[in-house]
């Protein structure tokens, strides 16, 4: 790794325990090497600390940052990519797996393609214990040249995580920092899109984890969800109809900022304003992991086989 990494990976983190070491060796295990693992602990109360000095000692590229209290899940996620350095930045989650040639795919993509912004690739659902839930299809028109129809396919096709791609750091600091309203996450990649085009690496790479205590399911009320993205959201100012308006607004909000020609915000408003009024539609914007579980068999490669450090039952 060079003294100034072209990469950063920032993994915001609170009692991780329980996947964490996981997560660090499918990381740890790519087979593109030049980036630096930034982790920043929440104030963990359980394991997480250890596990994160035991591995910084071991490996140069982590750098372990600990919170002296809990900011949630937002502030962090906003403060551990400021203490990154490379050009290119990917967040990572403590729970997820990754496939040993993620990183060096993504980072191939962007460097062929220097009009995309973000690259990342196919993904599976899978359970806690690391067995395939929901593979997924990536379907928005995320690669278009047209800002228009990449927010109109963002608006209205469900899934996608994008906002867990490489991301080219520069344009990363061009938008708004990430909020801790309902849905924010979208919002946020939508104005990313809004700069840029994103290419889905057409590879199964990226495993993201579904399980109970995962912070979505441990929190499935909105208002308990945003609390836990920022303990702020808990006062009698944040009553469930403000996150919601919130939502929609941050939308709009990023209309406004996004670089964009007249005629091309105009066709973004018109977008939106047709979502606004499609929100009965069933299943509208539902999350891949809220689908039906499809059958394991329908893929045709095996997690253990392209994660880094589960050969031979390591963990």
């Amino acid at each position: 790794m060079t003294a100034q990494p072209r990469l950063s990976i920032g993994l915001p983190v609170y009692n991780g325990e329980e996947y964490l070491a996981e997560s660090l060796d499918a990381l740890l295990g790519q087979t593109y090497e030049d980036f630096e693992l930034v982790v920043s602990d929440n104030a963990s109360t359980d394991g997480t600390e250890d596990i994160c000095r035991k591995y910084a000692a071991q490996d140069p590229r982590i750098r372990y940052l600990r919170l002296p209290r809990n900011v949630g899940a937002t502030p962090n996620h906003n403060y551990v990519f400021t203490q990154c350095r490379g050009e290119l930045f990917k967040w990572a989650s403590h729970d997820d797996l990754y496939a040993r040639d993620l990183l060096r795919r993504c980072v191939q993509a962007l460097d062929e393609r220097p009009d995309v912004i973000l690259a990342h690739a196919d993904q599976a659902v899978i359970d806690g214990d690391g067995q395939v839930k929901v593979p997924y299809a990536y379907t928005l028109a995320t690669d278009s040249p047209h800002p228009p129809e990449r927010f109109r396919s963002m608006l209205f096709e469900p899934g996608g995580d994008d906002f867990y791609g490489v991301i080219r750091a520069d344009a990363l600091r061009r938008v708004k920092p990430l909020d801790s309203y309902h849905h924010a996450d979208r919002t946020f990649v939508a104005e990313i899109a809004l700069h840029g085009r994103f290419h889905q690496v057409p590879e199964l790479l990226y495993f993201r984890r579904d399980h109970p205590t995962r912070a979505e399911r441990a929190n499935p009320g909105k208002r308990a969800r945003c609390v836990n993205l920022d303990p702020r959201r808990a006062g009698p100012l944040h009553p469930t109809p403000r996150l919601l308006a919130e939502y929609v607004w941050g939308f709009a909000s990023a209309i406004r900022r996004a670089p964009l020609s007249a005629a091309d915000r105009r066709a973004c408003h018109r977008h939106l304003a047709a979502w606004m009024t499609s929100r009965v539609r069933p299943g509208a914007g539902e999350r891949v992991e809220d689908r039906a579980p499809v059958d394991p068999a329908e893929l045709t490669v095996s997690v253990d086989a392209l994660v880094a450090g589960r050969e031979g039952g390591q963990a």
